[in-house]
């Protein structure tokens, strides 16, 4: 019994080819974008404006910004959650841009183990 290929798929070594130059475009574009996101700089926000931090797109926390309102010697913890806070939601903001980003670029390819 022999197999059928879908439509489109094998032909030889012209398709073949075809698809190795779209392979090596593609990972090119994502190389680029990849490069623009990780100079990207997002500012994230957390209680309210309490908490700015600024973030690269590599993940880089650039500043912290503490509203004076939020610092209070009696209450450390609360601070420290704000904290966390805020450089968890700025980590999932990049993430999620760099995810849409490179879909993008795939063309909506699911592509495991690139974002």
């Amino acid at each position: 019994m022999k197999a059928r290929l879908p439509k489109g798929m094998g032909g030889g070594p012209q398709n073949m080819q075809a698809m190795l130059k779209q392979a090596q475009k593609m990972q090119e574009d994502m190389e680029r974008v990849q490069a623009e996101l990780e100079e990207e700089v997002t500012e994230v926000t957390a209680g309210g404006g309490a908490v700015k931090i600024e973030i690269k797109g590599n993940r880089e926390i650039l500043s912290i910004e503490l509203d004076e309102d939020v610092v209070d010697p009696d209450d450390i913890e609360t601070l420290q959650d704000l904290i966390v806070a805020a450089v968890n939601e700025a980590i999932k903001t990049v993430d999620a841009k760099s995810g849409e980003a490179m879909s993008k670029v795939t063309s909506g390819l699911n592509m495991p183990g690139l974002f």
